[in-house]
C-alpha cells in the first residue's frame, strides 16, 4: 500500500510521495499515518513542527492539529494537540 501525503487531493489517482521530495511521517492524532512534504524547509523550521489544518480534530472545520519532531527520529513528527 502506498502512503498518502497530507494535502493531496482526495481524487488524485496518485496521492503518494513524489520522488525527490522529503517527508516526515505524522504519528498519532487526527492525521496519523500521513506524510508531510517538508522539501526545502530550513532546519529551524523542521525543529519546531507545524500546525496543520484539518477537519478531523477536536475543533472541526477550521481547526488545526499541532505536530512536532520526535526526539532522535528526524523522519517522524508526533501529535501534540488540537488547536482552533
Amino acid at each position: 500500500m502506498r502512503r498518502r501525503v497530507y494535502g493531496a487531493d482526495h481524487e488524485d489517482p496518485d496521492p503518494g510521495p513524489r520522488q525527490g521530495h522529503d517527508y516526515v511521517e505524522l504519528v498519532g492524532g487526527p492525521l496519523d499515518g500521513l506524510l508531510l512534504d517538508v522539501t526545502g524547509w530550513p532546519g529551524e523550521r523542521l525543529a519546531v513542527g507545524a500546525a496543520l489544518g484539518t477537519e478531523l480534530g477536536k475543533f472541526g472545520s477550521g481547526g488545526r492539529a499541532v505536530y512536532g519532531p520526535v526526539a532522535g527520529d528526524s523522519g517522524r513528527w508526533a501529535w501534540e494537540a488540537d488547536s482552533p
